[in-house]
Order: structure tokens, then sequence, then C-alpha cells
């Protein structure tokens, strides 16, 4: 099973009424909560963990994953409200504007709930869960717990107005990235966090640190991952784009998913892994990502949607 933790909400996005005037529709969202539906609709034994409130957007959210194929019993219900967020589409990437005091989703404890089980082989951590407390610290401690003993997956997925001490966050940022066996970070995140650096320097640095592999997507200009024998390009899938909403996001589950499909899903398979076995798994989750854009809002496809 793998399972995503981190945060659960409801996007708001842009879109016109009857009468053509600016309005917004909301969806269900949230970086590690979008990976979980993408690896879940992919055929993969998948888990969420993370707070989920019982107001009407809650009740959307947990229906939705349940639709997906996702376990909740990693997941908490609470009274406490759903984090709501705004997203403008009116940048090569999308921007956001986030209302997450006192949400289910950022007072969750995970030692309130149900410990990660024996069936779990891999775990993914990403967002701005990790940059808000008290959840941050309750997820890295997660993280701690389980490291060495199932795959952890690491996407930074900076959103810088959620960021309230830079040097905090790139200091834990860093931790996490050494400390993870795949680090997926976006060109963008990348460049956030070390501003005019060579990618590759960065891979390297990591690398050495103690990560397993590292991959850098860029948009429209593909997929690169660099391993401790080299590097792998993916180029992206041709398609017409609607949006990139949850784009990374379902390109980290397809890869998670994939790597499941072909037994990879390990430790010290993943730090050995062969050009091959990785590139396939890169123009995967390039499969899935392509098929993502072409429709509205995060809404990852289904594993007969995705050739190959």
């Amino acid at each position: 099973m793998i399972v995503a933790c981190g945060e659960a909400l409801i996007d708001f996005l842009p879109t016109k009424d009857a009468e053509g005037r600016d309005s917004y529709r909301p969806a269900v969202g949230g970086s590690p909560y979008n990976v979980a539906l993408t690896t879940g609709r992919l055929g993969v034994p998948t888990g969420f963990l993370g707070g989920i409130s019982t107001d009407f957007f809650g009740d959307m959210l947990a229906d939705e994953l349940v639709r997906s194929k996702v376990d909740l019993k990693y997941a908490g219900r609470s009274a406490r409200p759903t984090t709501l967020a705004f997203v403008s589409l009116a940048h090569e990437e999308p921007q956001y504007a986030f209302f997450d005091e006192n949400t289910a989703g950022r007072l969750h404890d995970p030692a309130a709930h149900t410990p990660i089980g024996d069936e779990v082989e891999a775990l993914h951590f990403g967002s701005f869960s990790l940059a808000t407390e008290p959840f941050a610290s309750r997820l890295a401690q997660v993280m701690d717990d389980n490291r060495g003993r199932r795959v952890i997956c690491y996407d930074p997925n900076v959103r810088p107005t959620l960021i309230a001490d830079r040097d905090t966050f790139m200091a834990r940022a860093e931790a996490f990235a050494c400390g993870a066996d795949i680090v997926k970070i976006s060109g963008a995140d990348l460049e956030w966090l070390h501003p005019g650096a060579d990618p590759e320097a960065i891979a390297e640095g990591w690398l050495k640190g103690g990560a397993g592999l590292v991959v850098v997507t860029r948009g429209g200009a593909g997929v690169t991952a660099f391993t401790r024998q080299g590097k792998v390009f993916s180029p992206i899938v041709p398609t017409t784009v609607v949006d990139t909403v949850g784009a990374g996001d379902s390109f980290t589950g397809g890869f998670l998913a994939r790597l499941h499909e072909k037994g990879l899903l390990d430790i010290t398979r993943l730090r050995t892994l062969d050009h091959r076995a990785l590139k396939d798994a890169l123009d995967f989750a390039n499969r899935v990502a392509s098929i993502t854009c072409s429709r509205a809002g995060a809404n990852p496809p289904w594993r007969n949607e995705v050739t190959g």
C-alpha cells in the first residue's frame, strides 16, 4: 500500500457563470490528496493520512477518496473546518491563496489514530502541510519513525504565502530531501529554494546527503531523474492543455504506481534502479500527468485510461 500524508482541501477554481462573469467553483484538492487519488485510480492499494472535516466540504473530500478506492483508516475526521484554497490560473504555474487557520487538516495528530501498518510499502509527503504547525512537526515525526522501514517520497511543492520563516523552511526541506528515497521537485520549486543554482548540482548534493533518486519536472521541457549512476530524461506527452492544476501530483502518483506495478517500490531496489526501468516509470508518469492536464482541475485518470 502507498499512503499519501498531508493536506486535503477544497480548491476554488476560476470559471465563468452563466452570464459570463468571473466566478469560482469548488473542487476537491490538496497535493498529497491528489497523489492518493492518482494511485488509487491507477489500481494500487492506497491510503490517505491527514485530517478531514465532518463539514460538507469534508464529506466531498472523503467521498471522492472512497470513490477513487483510497482507504481512510489512516485519516481522521473532526468538526473543525476544511482548508480552502482559491486558485489563480493567470500565470504559467497556478497561484494559491489559502485559508487554513484552526482547520481539521492543520490540527490533525497522526499519533491519535491508526499507526502505520506492515502493509504500507511507501509513504508520500509534501506541500504546505510540511510548512504549517503543528501538523508539520507531526508529519516530520511520522517520516522519522518510518525512514529505513519503507520507501519515503518527498515533494516540497512550495507554497510561499504559507511560509512564515524561509530559513527554517529551507533547513527542513534540505533535511527532508536528504532523508528521502525519492525526491520529486518542480523546476519552479527548485528555483525558489535555490535561485539560479544548477539543478544537477542540487540533485547531486541531495544524493550525496542520502537521497535515493531525485526527479525534476520542468513542465513542457520534460522530466529528468538523477541517480548515483547518472541521469535519465523523459519528454512530455503532447496534449491539449486545459489547465495544469494537479499535474505534478498526478506525475508523482503515476511514478509511484508504476514502481509498485513493476515490483520496484522498495528501498534497496530504488537505490540500484537501472535506467531502463527508471525511464519506463518516468514515461508512464508523464502519460498520467498529460491526461490530467487535458481536463479541468486535479482529475487524474483511471488505469484503463493510461496506455502501457
